[in-house]
């Protein structure tokens, strides 16, 4: 038995953020209804064509999802929605802002017909305030956010290679709604949900925001280095790869100059004994630690630094993720299901020992839409006048 067996998820959803939710609900046992418009789907269905066919953030987000086509202002729409969440237990949405109260899909106008009903909404400002009307998007949410001021050189800012402001929200919309069934087990009653993106991610920014606290200088953009622990970033080694290395504290740096570098005698120097001196020299050390990773291979720096119990990484693209030992070794990979056939997908992170994650297919548009309608009392005619009418 998985922990969400029994439960019902309906979800008006596109893009990142309320998908990334609902299929982490479906991988404990959920079962989700995605709500698509009929013909074009959920707009993710077309970012890309990469995943043999497929959108590749569509095919991420999506396993393990029933597809429901309805044209939600179609006059049957509410009919349909309405039987849909007589049994549901959930209710997500991350439809453009005021769309969901339009639709009388609020929980103000749901919460007397639905005592039970969890309504998570996610936007990109939350449901008052100035910005309330504002749409907003994941690379929007960054800058915002002030995520772009620290992130990149220190000539040019940079935005995160993959969605971090709709997974931010994605997470705590899940979260959140994990909570909301608990409190449900004991008090009976359900609860509105408002999830916003630029609260998520102001969130995850909250390190920078009290280093720069008071109106002191926020931490400076370091490419891929750390902005205030140094050494702790990429450095070269001599056959063209990349090593990456972090040190956390002073008897970290002592076994780096004395095992990495072989220069114990740094270890004491007053111009690097603490890490506030090291990042401010770290132009000089950079010159010094390259020197000695100029005559090793990435391989050899990667021994050094494991015999001296320093923390590092291989600088991997995506295809030495495809192939990392690591994720072999533990058996992350299994195959699901798609309209493009099987495809591989990552087991999701933590999951007990006392159950199996849903691992189930990645819907084509409205595949389950006959099957849904049927079960809330449909007939074969019903369904082919819906259709006909380009309501499903």
């Amino acid at each position: 038995m998985r922990p969400l067996d029994g439960i019902t998820v309906i979800t008006l959803e596109h893009a990142i953020a309320a998908p990334f939710c609902t299929r982490q609900l479906a991988d404990l046992g959920a079962r989700v209804i995605k709500v698509e418009r009929p013909g074009v789907g959920d707009f993710a269905r077309a970012y890309d064509a990469r995943a043999r066919g497929l959108a590749s953030h569509f095919v991420w987000t999506n396993r393990s999802k029933e597809s429901l086509t309805l044209d939600v202002k179609h006059a049957e729409a509410a009919v349909i929605l309405g039987k849909l969440l007589e049994d549901a237990d959930v209710l997500v949405q991350n439809l453009a802002p005021g769309a969901a109260a339009r639709l009388g899909l609020s929980y103000q106008a749901l919460k007397e017909r639905f005592p039970r009903m969890i309504v998570c909404d996610i936007s990109g400002y939350g449901a008052d305030g100035p910005y309330r009307d504002k749409k907003a998007y994941d690379l929007l949410i960054q800058s915002e956010s002030g995520f772009l001021s620290i992130t990149g050189t220190p000539d040019e800012p940079a935005k995160a290679g993959c969605s971090i402001a709709d997974i931010a929200a994605g997470m705590y919309a899940y979260t959140n709604i994990l909570a909301a069934l608990i409190q449900r087990g004991k008090t009976g009653q359900g609860c509105h949900i408002d999830v916003s993106m630029l609260e998520s991610m102001a969130e995850w920014m909250s390190y920078p925001l009290y280093y720069a606290m008071d109106g002191a200088a926020p931490p400076p953009r370091a490419g891929a280095a750390h902005a205030t622990i140094y050494p702790y970033g990429p450095f070269p080694a001599g056959d063209g790869k990349t090593v990456m290395l972090g040190l956390q504290n002073e008897r970290e740096w002592e076994l780096f100059c004395s095992k990495v570098l072989l220069r114990p005698e740094l270890a004491k120097d007053p111009r690097y004994a603490s890490n506030a001196v090291r990042t401010a020299a770290r132009d000089e050390l950079r010159e010094m630690i390259v020197a000695v990773f100029s005559t090793l291979t990435a391989d050899q720096v990667i021994a050094r630094l494991d015999s001296a119990q320093i923390a590092n990484a291989h600088m991997n693209d995506m295809h030495d993720l495809w192939q990392h030992a690591q994720l072999k070794a533990r058996g992350r990979w299994v195959e699901v299901g798609t309209p493009a056939g099987t495809m591989p997908a990552l087991l999701p992170p933590g999951v007990p020992n006392t159950y199996e994650a849903r691992m189930d297919g990645v819907p084509a548009l409205g595949q389950h839409t006959d099957q849904i309608l049927g079960k809330l009392g449909y007939g074969a005619e019903a369904i082919a006048a819906l259709r006909g009418a380009h309501a499903v």
